[in-house]
């Protein structure tokens, strides 16, 4: 199997899980999500490039509140070290276009680390590494929800 199927693959499991409202049994009070950090060496034009694309209100300080998916659903997910990064964090940002936003993204600095794709009967989605090198990822959405292509 290779990386990108793989990493499709558990994509699609997690994404299964949390449209699918699976998931992992409750257990009383986990441990949420309250924070993310995009690093970068210079703040005012990261702060340009996530307004721009994604309508970010950045504050001076570089501090940005945005919607979420509630529960979000997420992967652990294994990849041998010898085929790509082991310490990777990815977050998946909503978009109704993903090949307008890749195009977007690519008009101002960023790059496209893998292209939109249909993983059929579960999501569509997209790599890209904004200026400062962080990669990210897309979700095309449609009516406030994952499009999922139908299965083939």
């Amino acid at each position: 199997m290779t990386k990108i199927s793989r990493w499709c693959a558990g994509l699609a499991a997690a994404m299964a899980l949390g449209l699918c409202g699976g998931g992992l049994a409750a257990r009383a009070a986990p441990a949420p999500i309250v924070f993310f950090d995009i690093a970068a060496p210079e703040l005012a034009s990261q702060a340009r490039f996530y307004k721009d694309i994604f309508d970010w209100q950045v504050g001076p300080d570089g501090r940005v509140d945005v919607p979420a998916a509630s529960p979000l659903p997420g992967l652990l997910r294994v990849e041998p070290s010898n085929q790509g990064p082991v310490t990777e964090r990815v977050i998946y940002l909503g978009v109704p276009d993903i090949n307008k936003t890749l195009a977007e993204i690519t008009a101002r600095g960023g790059a496209v680390v893998f292209p939109r794709t249909e993983v059929p009967g579960v999501v569509v989605v997209a790599l890209f590494a904004d200026p400062a090198g962080n990669r990210m990822g897309l979700v095309e959405m449609d009516g406030g929800r994952p499009r999922i292509p139908k299965a083939r």
